[in-house]
């Protein structure tokens, strides 16, 4: 088979970030909630993410900055505060979550723009999106600044939160139930809709 090779060194960051987003497909979304410092919430999601272990539990999402060079109000709070909460968003929370990635300034609360219904954090003070079917709270592990481009943040997941109704009686997650979106290339999203076995 024919392949088209991309040496990545020949390209600009910009170039790369596109072959890469368009490449490396479905990616789960973390739909981000914090605090700032001075008590402000803040919502964005963010599709560089992924699981890393279970022994202990932990995650790492990465956050690129603003367009001005900026830290992005989510990494920001993570870094001053130490605390976070990683939601899994569904079909129906994708319009909101979607538009709570619109570049606003930090004092402005994102939770309140988008109408999303929020309760208090268990074990951290950060909000949590009631509709979303999955939450996870957790507190900053690490950081690693990957140059301009991108802070990673690794977490350690503290609690998870489920839909009751996506637990089944032995108390597998119902993915069907769960409905969750990814990210594909673009503005492009997909649904965990087609499941197969092998």
């Amino acid at each position: 088979m024919d392949h088209t090779y991309y040496d990545f060194a020949a390209f600009e960051p910009v170039e790369r970030y596109r072959i890469m987003a368009n490449a490396i497909t479905p990616r789960p979304i973390a739909f981000i909630t914090t605090r700032s410092a001075a008590g402000v919430a803040n919502a964005a999601p963010f599709s560089f993410f992924g699981l890393l272990s279970h022994d202990p539990a932990t995650l790492a999402v990465g956050i690129e900055p603003r367009l001005d060079g900026r830290r992005k109000d989510t990494a920001q709070n993570i870094l001053e505060t130490g605390v976070f909460t990683v939601h899994i968003a569904d079909v129906a929370l994708a319009a909101q979550m979607d538009a709570c990635g619109a570049p606003v300034e930090p004092d402005v609360d994102e939770l309140s723009l988008s109408g999303l219904p929020v309760t208090s954090g268990q074990n951290i003070d950060v909000p949590r999106i009631l509709t979303a079917p999955l939450a996870m709270e957790c507190r900053l592990h690490s950081s690693i600044e990957l140059g301009p481009a991108r802070d990673v943040i690794i977490g350690s997941i503290l609690g998870l939160f489920v839909r009751s109704t996506a637990v089944d009686a032995d108390g597998r997650f119902i993915q069907q139930e769960l409905d969750v979106i990814t990210r594909v290339g673009g503005g492009a999203y997909a649904t965990s809709r087609d499941l197969f076995s092998v």
